[in-house]
């Protein structure tokens, strides 16, 4: 049978799509996504966006824990750094359009990874197995949260991406590559450890779903030696890129409360700050 007499959603796609099929879903879904600020026409700034969203900024660039008890409550003390920008452009004069419009460009860093996973889930070459991808994306998207975050000041989509960038990374060698040398297997393993830290650093709530990373390094190795060390490997680059994204953070909370993830487990720090010879 010719390919001009099957039905659309069955003909093999053209190599070049193929080829570039990444980059095409990628700036067909950026094109949706960047729409969502410009058909707004402004940026709505929220009381959290006043009270919580620029502080955090703001403290990102010069802490301010010897100046402000509790300016932004509680939320004071989570890790700012995603916030910076935000802050910048807000305190720089810049349009509501144009901020918006950034913002939303920094949360396109989730649509690539996305893109690998449906890739490696659905690697068939029709047209039907690429609907199935873009739809597969989509509705990853689609989610109220999600979809909020591309009109706001909302960084929850950012800081999930290097978690999204952490999975796909491991399910590259997992189910992509079974036959990929050791090396390559155990770089890919290292670099999604890494996401994987970096987004716990940025948000502490990614803890819950980053320590299930194991169970998809396990599949890394061809034997149950190799599956080990990849799972070593990336709890190791798990570790490391916390301290990277996390640690001067941590740090300034340490010195000034003896808690690196201050106000949370403070109970749990007394022996330590004891130890130490901390008064409290």
């Amino acid at each position: 049978m010719s390919r001009g007499s099957l039905p659309v959603l069955e003909r093999p796609l053209p190599p070049q799509l193929l080829r570039w099929e990444g980059a095409v879903v990628f700036a067909l879904i950026s094109a949706c996504l960047l729409s969502i600020p410009l058909s707004i026409g402004a940026m709505g700034v929220s009381w959290d966006a006043l009270n919580h969203h620029i502080y955090l900024g703001w403290t990102a660039q010069q802490h301010r824990f010897d100046l402000d008890h509790l300016g932004a409550g509680y939320q004071s003390f989570q890790s700012p750094y995603l916030y910076w920008p935000f802050y910048r452009m807000a305190v720089g004069g810049w349009s509501g359009v144009s901020t918006g419009i950034v913002l939303a460009s920094l949360q396109l860093a989730v649509v690539w990874p996305l893109w690998m996973i449906t890739r490696l889930c659905l690697p068939g070459t029709t047209v039907f197995d690429m609907s199935l991808r873009v739809l597969a994306i989509a509705l990853g998207l689609m989610s109220s949260v999600v979809l909020s975050a591309f009109g706001s000041s909302m960084n929850d989509v950012l800081a999930a991406a290097p978690l999204v960038w952490a999975v796909a990374l491991a399910m590259k060698p997992a189910i992509g590559r079974p036959s990929w040398p050791t090396r390559i297997v155990m770089r890919y393993v290292a670099l999604s450890g890494l996401c994987a830290g970096l987004s716990v650093a940025f948000k502490l709530s990614n803890g819950p779903l980053a320590i299930l990373m194991p169970g998809l390094w396990l599949l890394c190795g061809r034997e149950w030696t190799g599956r080990l060390v990849a799972t070593l490997l990336g709890s190791l680059a798990t570790l490391l890129g916390f301290l990277l994204g996390y640690g001067y953070w941590g740090w300034l909370l340490w010195r000034y409360f003896g808690n690196p993830v201050y106000p949370f487990h403070h109970d749990l720090f007394t022996p330590l700050r004891l130890w130490l010879g901390w008064a409290g």
